[in-house]
């Protein structure tokens, strides 16, 4: 008889004689949850720098030029035909002359990084930032762009980089979901759940959708049932749930469908505490701008405080989204700003910088930042000209910015760069699956050996490419 027949009959064998199933149901988590950690240990990554990760994710494109990339070139030649490209046709048509940025560039931290004066808040945490300005996309579209930064692949039905990690290294708090997506108040980001999707990963480690201004429903245990009738049910309900699934090995669909629904039993108690920012100083809430007077702000705020609040109780992997998908006004409700990009930035930024400036001060104040990555995305980035006729910008796949900060993370470094007009990545070429394998090196995984075998191949988060980018490493 094989090893794994012999293991599988001996699990069978210890369930069975378990009196209740949720003991076994326990016992079996914390064993996976081992199982997962020597997983990545055993697959030759590195020791781990970090053990979570926050992602904080602009969507619509996010423009690297106005923002994080100074290009004085765009000052000294704008209002003119961008060189050699004066009829060149990107995603919305004909481009028009180069367009310097609304607003000047300032001198921050120590290393005199210089960002966008609309990042005032921003900018007392580049001395911890590591730039990575030479980020390219494969596509010039939000929808696939955007879980192409999530997943490698530009089509859906590929695990998000939250679902590998969470299949990798598993969790940190029984109570609470391994994987968290904060959706903004405005809307999930283009492409919706595909972002925060399992793939073809078993369907529990998908990201599960929270957000204060979504508060879980059906959370409160009944009047009419006793504390003792619902601790009984519960355990009747596993030990059914228990044969129901010995009964169909190897239906990971269904496992899934069990597990989702004891946690969502161990989350009535915890849920409602991990949401309830009652209990946060007037100071912390003022350090995010929780009840600030800009409703979008207020709202972005809280999801903030609710990441660190997430990060705090230790679920492994939280995506913050700020924006959502495009409307049908250019600009109006994510960064996609195609006709008026200094109006709509003017909305936006005011609404990133504080409470995300906040939540990393926080972080750093607390210490969380000895463990947790923290990464900031967006799709890919703008072109350094205006679109024909109007003051906006078109898309850029072929340019942007990225940047990561806290665990193993060298800060006030800028990796890579683009040309002097910020049109193309030329200096150290940073790809996503780069960024992905620099993400999960950091978290002690070889992005070479954490694969998952579907459709006749070994599949990985990198696909086939990928290399570490150990400039910014620590």
């Amino acid at each position: 008889m094989s090893h794994a027949a012999v293991a599988d009959m001996s699990r069978r064998l210890f369930l069975d004689r378990m009196t209740t199933g949720m003991g076994g149901v326990a016992i079996a988590s914390l064993l996976a949850r081992e199982a997962a950690a020597d997983a990545a240990s055993v697959a030759g990554g590195p020791p781990p720098k970090a053990k979570q990760v926050l992602q904080i994710f602009c969507p619509g494109a996010a423009s690297h030029i106005d923002l994080w990339d100074e290009k004085p070139a765009l000052e000294k030649f704008d209002g003119t035909p961008l060189p050699g490209s004066e009829t060149e046709v990107t995603f919305q048509g004909k481009n028009g002359n180069l367009m310097k940025p609304p607003w000047p560039f300032m001198s921050a931290g120590r290393s005199g990084k210089r960002i966008s004066s609309m990042l005032p808040q921003m900018a007392t945490h580049v001395d911890d930032i590591a730039f990575l300005h030479s980020m390219v996309s494969r596509t010039n579209t939000h929808g696939p762009g955007c879980i192409f930064m999530n997943s490698c692949f530009t089509r859906e039905g590929f695990p998000s980089a939250g679902a590998w990690v969470s299949y990798a290294l598993g969790t940190l708090n029984d109570s609470l979901p391994t994987y968290v997506a904060i959706q903004d108040v405005r809307g999930e980001p283009p492409n919706g759940k595909a972002n925060w999707g399992n793939g073809f990963l078993p369907a529990k480690y998908q990201g599960v959708t929270m957000a204060m201004q979504q508060p879980l429903r059906n959370l409160s245990r009944p009047g009419s049932i006793s504390v003792e009738e619902d601790r009984e049910t519960r355990r009747f309900l596993a030990e059914m749930n228990r044969r129901h699934a010995a009964d169909r090995a190897g239906n990971e669909e269904l496992r899934a469908r069990i597990a989702a629904y004891e946690l969502a039993a161990r989350m009535q108690t915890a849920a409602p505490e991990v949401g309830d920012l009652a209990g946060e100083t007037e100071q912390t809430r003022k350090l995010y701008g929780t009840d600030d007077r800009n409703p979008l702000k207020a709202a972005y705020a809280r999801n903030c405080l609710l990441a660190r609040r997430m990060l705090e109780r230790g679920v492994r992997y939280v995506s913050l989204y700020c924006a959502s998908r495009a409307s049908a006004v250019d600009g109006l409700l994510n960064w996609d700003a195609h006709k008026t990009l200094k109006s709509d930035y003017d909305r936006h930024l005011p609404i990133f910088d504080q409470p995300t400036a906040g939540l990393l001060t926080d972080l750093k104040q607390r210490g969380m930042l000895d463990d947790v990555l923290v990464m900031w995305c967006t799709e890919f980035g703008r072109m350094p000209t205006c679109q024909e006729g109007t003051t906006g910008r078109d898309h850029n796949p072929d340019a942007f910015t990225a940047w990561m900060m806290g665990a193993g993370v060298k800060g006030g470094v800028s990796h890579g760069a683009t040309d002097e007009l910020g049109r193309r990545s030329v200096e150290n070429v940073v790809t996503v699956y780069d960024f992905y394998a620099t993400v999960l090196h950091l978290l002690g995984i070889d992005h070479e050996k954490l694969t998952h075998y579907h459709n006749g191949a070994a599949r990985r988060l990198t696909d086939v490419h990928g290399h570490v980018v150990h400039d910014v490493l620590a």
